[in-house]
C-alpha cells in the first residue's frame, strides 16, 4: 500500500463530501425557510454516516447545525 496515495485519496473524498454536504444542507435550509417551515433560529440535529461495505465499516457522527 502506498500511504501517500491512500492519504491523498481520503483527503479528496472528504473534501468532496464536505463541499457537497454543505451545499445540500444550505439548499434544504433555504427551501424550508422559504416555505416557512423554519424560522431561522433553530438548532438542527444532524447525523452523518460513513460506510465502506468491503470493510464492514459503518460509523455515524452526530452534531448540531445552528441557524442563529
Amino acid at each position: 500500500m502506498n500511504n501517500d496515495t491512500f492519504n491523498m485519496s481520503i483527503r479528496q473524498f472528504l473534501k468532496m463530501v464536505g463541499i457537497n454536504s454543505q451545499r445540500e444542507i444550505e439548499q434544504a435550509v433555504a427551501q424550508a425557510c422559504a416555505k416557512r417551515e423554519l424560522h431561522g433560529n433553530e438548532k438542527l440535529p444532524v447525523k452523518m454516516t460513513l460506510g465502506i461495505g468491503a470493510l464492514n465499516l459503518n460509523v455515524s457522527f452526530d452534531g448540531v447545525v445552528e441557524l442563529d
